[in-house]
């Protein structure tokens, strides 16, 4: 927690300051002193501006306002092991259509509105989103101890822990589940308005490269279909297991726009390194497994429908697994053992890491630091499949030993 917000303040000073050198930064760390580079890169921007938290305020409030009055029919969430189920609606893919159609329409319709203010202010909206988050988790954490929504709270008596991890599994305020506006109303859609920015400026700097163009497209293609799979995302290990913590929250408020818009970022002052045929190529590629990522996900979400509807299925091989402890004891679930879900146990995660490698190829290799967040991705993404595998070893017990005799791999077949 200390780490993390240091670290996207540097990450963004190396990128926009020192040409996105590692060793530039390193040569100036050795030349002034860690403290003293610390305090001359956060120090002006470490409150923000007016500006950025007026854009903040108004991104954040508009995103609220979207959930509340956008129509769209309720979904449940998995009931928790305390006997609660979240109702969400599902009107994130309207949501984001409208949040672009007003990005596109202040851009090309206003005369006060210029898309580059996100990447010429950026320190200071990193500033602003840390602050935001810091007093967001704090406030969090008050919630969870003393008003929480639902009896998914707890706190184990250690300050530190409880703040990063959460003390409530589901807070909401006036309707508005928390998870969901950080996770998918804030940090997700703040993602492509951010890369956006990046592109505005590349084509008002000197014109728009290829590369910039391959790596905008591909992550505006991801984040659609995030949305388009929100639903299903509200099953994820996020939402079901990850309390609202700093973890969680902060990441979502800071750690995503910083990090995981960072190619672009990179991307404004490298020159060309595309072709045309180049581009196509590794758009398509990247395209593909994007979709492919897409129907992974979309197709578990479908035959888990079919068999809370049906008691089986029909069209794909699986194994039934009957839950040994918690709420839901004795309820059994299908572990698909076919389609995509056969090559491994969570396949979707190569697919996921392909994506990130195609959209950050662009950038090329003369620089580290564009390739820092396929890094992270890859832990991040090894630590959830042991988390998942951890988790339903304990619940399914020996039917997962079945399973995993049926599907060997966790992510990657033939090495992990």
């Amino acid at each position: 927690m200390i780490a993390t917000p240091l670290f996207a303040f540097l990450f963004w000073f190396t990128a926009t300051n020192l040409d996105g050198s590692l060793s530039a930064l390193l040569d100036f760390i050795q030349k002034e002193g860690a403290k003293n580079v610390l305090y001359d890169v956060i120090r002006p921007v470490f409150f923000g501006s007016r500006l950025s938290w007026f854009v903040l305020t108004c991104f954040a409030l508009f995103q609220i306002l979207l959930m509340k009055i956008v129509p769209a029919k309720n979904y449940f969430g998995p009931r928790t092991g305390k006997g609660n189920v979240p109702i969400y609606k599902e009107n994130g893919v309207a949501c984001f259509i409208i949040t672009l159609l007003t990005f596109f329409g202040l851009t090309h319709f206003t005369a006060f509105f210029n898309p580059g203010l996100l990447y010429a202010h950026f320190g200071e909206f990193i500033g602003s989103m840390n602050l935001l988050g810091l007093i967001f988790c704090a406030f969090l954490y008050i919630k969870g101890m003393y008003f929480p929504s639902s009896s998914d709270h707890s706190k184990t008596g250690n300050l530190i822990f409880d703040f990063y991890w959460g003390t409530e599994l589901y807070p909401r305020v006036f309707g508005i589940d928390l998870k969901q506006w950080t996770n998918c109303r804030f940090g997700m859609m703040g993602w492509p308005l951010v890369i956006l920015s990046y592109l505005y400026t590349q084509a008002e700097a000197g014109g728009l490269t290829y590369a910039m163009i391959v790596s905008v497209g591909l992550q505006l293609l991801y984040v659609t279909k995030f949305f388009v799979w929100e639903k299903g995302y509200m099953r994820s290990i996020d939402i079901m297991h990850d309390r609202a913590g700093y973890y969680i929250c902060w990441g979502c408020l800071v750690w995503l726009p910083v990090i995981y818009t960072s190619v672009p970022l990179f991307l404004v002052r490298l020159p060309e390194t595309l072709n045309s045929i180049g581009a196509v190529i590794l758009f398509i590629l990247g395209a593909i497994s994007i979709m492919a990522n897409f129907w992974c996900d979309f197709q578990r979400m479908l035959l888990r429908e079919q068999f809370q509807k049906n008691g089986k299925l029909t069209q794909i091989t699986y194994i039934q697994a009957t839950s040994k402890e918690g709420e839901d004891k004795g309820k059994v679930y299908p572990l698909i053992t076919g389609g995509l879900w056969g090559i491994s146990r969570n396949f979707r995660y190569v697919l996921e890491l392909m994506a990130t490698f195609f959209w950050t190829l662009p950038a090329g290799f003369s620089l580290v630091l564009p390739w820092f967040y396929f890094s992270f991705l890859v832990l991040l993404l090894v630590d959830r499949a042991n988390r998942n595998d951890h988790r339903c070893r304990l619940r399914y017990k020996e039917d997962w030993d079945a399973y995993c005799k049926k599907v060997p791999y966790k992510i990657c077949p033939w090495i992990y």
